[in-house]
């Protein structure tokens, strides 16, 4: 029994050890693929770094491919955008032509047609598509978000400010080059045309802020003449704002006061807005739009009893002028597409690949922070059209002001938008040189820790091969007979 017992705790502990060094050789063949570590008991502490390396390496493959779609969207877009402000400079200088009064009406023609065709072609290149997406809808990307209208509107006629009467009766001129200051135009039943300011003017001299109707201010009805030139008598005077000269009126100075006086036809204190009147693109409202609280204030159409036609002021009716144009809408939204490039907190300034309407075409008096209204996307195109009905009218007038004026800030507003594009492609090149480079230490770090010594292993795996094969030898001439033939 004793001898039994002892042949099997020897056949036993043989066993072990040749399954201990099938199990080291096995281990050693797994490495041959160039990793030591195929799980975490090879060695814990490195097959934790590893796994926090592949989540860091899989982070960084995300980050390049969504910069490389970023790109090439970006690229598209910035193409197209080049073309379509080369189109704006067309108009602007087309704009500048048909304010020269040494034109013929056979001249105006001839420029209307031009215009209205590079317009035709503007709208036509804003609904560019990269495969079935459109690259300035917004996140709506599978709608067509430009449509021009056959036929023609009555779209309300404003007064475009240049930077002088931005800065003069606006108080500003920061968002000169992405969005038109403007006041309504109005005339009275004798035709004489008005001004219509929504902007409050605070007593206090300062201006309302945008969209701020419970400042302690007054709305003003102005003069053309003074729109034109008296407001330059003020300016002469020191007053660089119309707050100022209202402040200076106010504590008794009778010079600016009468001044005032002669250009200010009406004061009201009102919580009128341009959305009671006009939609963000700028055709006159319905009637049954209009808010209760503005029905007494504005006035319909005799011919067409469901359409707003102007606004009483202090008891006078005054109507608002309109011009017979093409109107553009936007079918798409304003929510930029978000491309992330790095991880950590998202930016989204630096963050969005595409531009939508509103970013390439601004805002106007219609649709802009302090209308009432949301943004219409096609403010400077519906501008653009206006300014093409003017030319088509051979009203030299208009054109030499506010036709110049609209052309000016229509290319400003797309190259700024442009240049953000440009900016934010820049950025991406950059952070895709960066991610190059971190890719490159990510996969250094991973072979570090998880790389095997091939000369090492081979010399390993000869040395294991060799002890098999030894053991084999060995146990098949010490076991006992009986017991090598059982195994």
């Amino acid at each position: 029994m004793g001898v039994r017992i002892g042949s099997m705790h020897f056949m036993y502990n043989y066993q072990q050890s040749l399954n201990h060094a099938y199990q080291q050789q096995g281990k050693l063949f797994e490495q041959a693929d160039g990793s030591s570590l195929h799980r975490a008991s090879d060695n814990p502490m490195n097959y934790a770094k590893l796994l926090r390396y592949n989540v860091s390496e899989n982070e960084n493959t995300q980050y390049r491919e969504n910069i490389k779609t970023a790109s090439s969207w970006m690229k598209q877009s910035d193409d197209v955008m080049i073309h379509m402000t080369e189109m704006m400079q067309t108009l602007k200088e087309k704009s500048v032509h048909a304010a020269n009064s040494d034109n013929a009406e056979d001249d105006y023609a001839a420029i209307h047609k031009e215009m209205f065709a590079h317009m035709q072609e503007l709208v036509s290149v804003a609904n560019t598509q990269v495969g079935d997406r459109y690259l300035f809808a917004g996140q709506k990307d599978l709608t067509k978000p430009f449509e021009m209208s056959i036929e023609q509107y009555d779209r309300g006629l404003p007064k475009n400010l240049d930077v002088s009467q931005s800065a003069f009766f606006k108080g500003t001129t920061s968002d000169y080059n992405t969005e038109l200051f403007q006041m309504l135009t109005v005339e009275d039943s004798e035709g004489n045309i008005y001004y219509l300011d929504n902007q409050k003017v605070d007593k206090s001299g300062n201006m309302a802020a945008k969209g701020d109707k419970t400042t302690d201010g007054v709305m003003n009805l102005y003069t053309k003449e003074f729109m034109d030139s008296g407001y330059k008598e003020l300016i002469a005077r020191g007053y660089t704002t119309i707050g100022e000269a209202e402040y200076a009126a106010e504590n008794g100075n009778t010079e600016v006061a009468e001044l005032l006086n002669a250009g200010r036809v009406e004061q009201f204190d009102s919580d009128f807005k341009v959305s009671d009147a006009f939609t963000n693109q700028g055709l006159l409202q319905k009637k049954e739009d209009v808010p209760a609280s503005m029905s007494s204030v504005l006035t319909y159409d005799s011919e067409s009893p469901s359409r707003v036609e102007g606004i009483t002021i202090n008891g006078t009716t005054y109507t608002f002028k309109t011009v017979k144009q093409n109107i553009v809408t936007y079918n798409g939204d304003e929510n930029l597409i978000s491309m992330v490039k790095l991880n950590g907190a998202t930016d989204p300034n630096a963050d969005t690949v595409n531009a939508t309407g509103a970013g390439m075409f601004g805002r106007d008096i219609f649709d802009n922070a302090n209308s009432g209204n949301e943004a219409s996307g096609t403010a400077m195109l519906n501008e653009l059209f206006c300014v093409c009905s003017r030319v088509n009218n051979c009203d030299i007038h208009w054109m030499s002001s506010d036709g110049v004026t609209v052309a000016d800030v229509a290319h400003s507003t797309m190259l700024t938008q442009e240049t953000k594009i440009g900016a934010r492609q820049q950025l991406y090149n950059q952070v895709e040189t960066m991610l190059d480079h971190q890719a490159d230490n990510i996969t250094e770090d991973i072979t570090n820790v998880s790389g095997a010594d091939i000369a090492k292993l081979a010399t390993q795996l000869m040395q294991q091969t060799a002890l098999y094969n030894l053991s084999l030898s060995l146990g098949g001439r010490i076991l006992p007979q009986s017991l090598a033939d059982y195994l």
